[in-house]
């Protein structure tokens, strides 16, 4: 089994925290617990901000609420042990709170990244004045005092092991979730959370999944801080803990499993340091945030780590694609009167047309005509305003897009489309399991390694992508990243395909090669085909119906022969050639 480098500072961080007690003192040792406790919450921060790309700005409400529920839970066992059963759901309450709020907001909005670190920050104020003012649970400013011990630690003496042990095994999983698919499809959220969509991820789900894993672990330090200090004031909720736990992850790395420990215990530890020797130590830790965010964007933890970590194993057949929704018998497509439009402007106007059976057509038209806003409808990225669209008499209008994709629609997208700094592999990989992974599958190591006999004869079509599997896909050139999203777009093998302009900027013999590639794999996945296109030769390469689009409105369909007879498309369309 191969180790990430995540993973290997993990152990090294159990090492250390061996030998922490035995080179210091028991003082040192309590003392680094603290931060050790900080640097759990951190980590939670680090999950959404450094792998998702949102950053939440109140996860001292859950840590607060951990403390609170854990430490009023030990108290109440004192008389009743009965209350010790209880202390699971003290950690897990606060992450299913943060589930529900991730829910709520990222469901009416999967990009809503900054109203939510908004959202999150206005609950924690709300947390902090409910902890100030409800007195008969929460001692009030005073705070609930007289916590005891976790029942086999000692606060000044055992309790340092536990803490230790959560410390080491929080990075444990977090280096084993992002060296496995779920990783992978974490940074794909961060990097471009509408090509996911398009593959048939519910990224609101998968955000929301992740920051109520990230409230778990922010519950979960909560709970030993209430124990380590044995008295929680409203300041474990407060607006100003939770900022430290942002300076934490970015000053340790908000992308490293270990980053967050390490900016909480050095940045805690010295400020403790300085606070007893210097007047203005505020500014040093705010001169050493700063230079950090200018000079070390990846933290001390990238300091560390010179390059990724290569996520691939073992070639396994993946399962099959699914067999339900739209693949059940022959695709059809119909627009009947679809209207759409943004800020008061007309799109599309009473656009109708329709498809039956595997092939490849082609739309065409003047710039303006409406045609990408066509595909953008069918895919939910506009409103529908007007009309229907239904897919094998499925009515889909107005649709999410991730929905659409998992009823069986693929979409190529007009300026080519991928995730940039995941590896040509991983890319390849988020569409293999695209409609294929359940939600343990991503947790599997063998599904990196999952493929399809589609996948190698799309490696055989282009062997520039075969000879850099473990390339950044932003390194990539125009054809070769036009190739990609194409494989993209096909191996969840949908039934219905729509390329948008899959042959802009290449070269004649590239252009000659993407028109036999789709051809050939169209056919090979019995599927539809609408392809946008300018090219004339392309099209009539394709073969097929042709759509002529104009001011919103199919203005005709028929034979590439007798669109190019028609009068009226000539007046407005002459197309062009290569």
């Amino acid at each position: 089994m191969v180790f990430s480098r995540d993973a290997k500072s993990a152990a090294l961080l159990a090492v250390a925290l061996v030998v922490l007690p035995l080179a210091t003192s028991e003082f040192t040792a309590y003392q680094i617990a603290l931060y050790l406790i900080y640097g759990i919450a951190a980590q939670g921060v680090a999950v959404c901000w450094g792998r998702l790309g949102f950053l939440p700005l109140g996860h001292a409400l859950f840590f607060g609420l951990g403390a609170y529920l854990f430490g009023g839970g030990l108290k109440a066992a004192e008389d009743d042990a009965l209350w010790y059963a209880a202390l699971p759901l003290a950690v897990a309450a606060p992450a299913l709170l943060a589930y529900v709020i991730a829910r709520l907001v990222f469901a009416r909005s999967s990009r809503s990244g900054p109203y939510f670190s908004l959202i999150t920050l206005a609950l924690t104020m709300l947390g902090f004045l409910a902890a100030q003012q409800w007195s008969s649970l929460t001692g009030g400013f005073n705070g609930m005092a007289n916590v005891p011990d976790i029942p086999g630690t000692s606060r000044y003496e055992t309790l340092y092991w536990l803490v230790a042990a959560c410390a080491v095994v929080s990075t444990l999983v977090l280096a084993m979730l992002a060296a496995r698919p779920i990783g992978v499809i974490w940074e794909a959220v961060a990097q471009n959370e509408e090509r996911l969509q398009l593959l048939g991820y519910a990224t609101d789900r998968i955000k929301a999944n992740a920051f109520a894993f990230s409230a778990l672990l922010a519950s979960l330090a909560g709970a030993l801080f209430a124990a380590h200090q044995g008295i929680v004031t409203p300041q474990a909720m407060s607006f100003l803990l939770s900022t430290e736990f942002v300076i934490w992850a970015a000053v340790g790395g908000k992308a490293s499993a270990l980053g967050p420990l390490l900016g909480a215990t050095v940045v805690g530890y010295a400020s403790a340091e300085l606070r007893e020797q210097f007047l203005y130590w505020e500014v040093v830790v705010a001169a050493v945030f700063i230079a950090v965010v200018l000079f070390l964007p990846h933290g001390v933890a990238g300091l560390l780590k010179r390059k990724a970590d290569a996520r691939h194993a073992k070639d396994v057949p993946a399962p099959a694609a699914p067999g339900d929704g739209a693949a059940a018998g022959p695709v059809s497509l119909a627009l009947d009167g679809v209207q759409t439009g943004q800020a008061g402007v007309t799109i599309l106007d009473g656009l109708s047309l329709s498809l039956r059976g595997p092939g490849i057509r082609c739309v065409i038209g003047p710039n303006g005509a409406g045609k990408t806003s066509s595909f953008n409808v069918i895919t939910g990225r506009l409103p529908l305003l007007g009309g229907g669209v239904r897919l094998n008499d499925h009515d889909i209008g107005g649709w999410a897009a991730w929905r659409v994709a998992r009823r069986g629609i693929g979409r190529k997208m007009q300026v080519p489309s991928v995730f940039p700094d995941l590896t040509v592999r991983e890319n390849l990989g988020l569409a293999v399991w695209a409609g294929r992974a359940s939600g343990l599958d991503t947790l599997r190591l063998s599904a990196l390694g999952w493929h399809t006999p589609l996948l190698d004869d799309i490696l055989k079509e282009f062997e520039a992508l075969q000879a850099r599997l473990d390339a950044r896909a932003g390194t990539l050139a125009q054809g070769h990243r036009q190739a990609l999203e194409l494989a993209m777009t096909l191996l969840p093998e949908p039934r219905l395909v729509l390329l948008d302009e899959p042959c802009a900027g290449l070269s004649p013999a590239e252009t000659h090669q993407m028109i036999d590639a789709i051809k050939s794999l169209v056919h090979q996945i019995g599927a539809a085909a609408l392809l946008i296109e300018h090219d004339i030769t392309a099209v009539d390469a394709m073969g097929g119906d042709v759509y002529v689009l104009h001011q919103g409105r199919l203005l005709a369909k028929g034979s590439l022969a007798e669109i190019q007879g028609s009068a009226e498309v000539r007046a407005v369309y002459a197309g062009g050639r290569k």
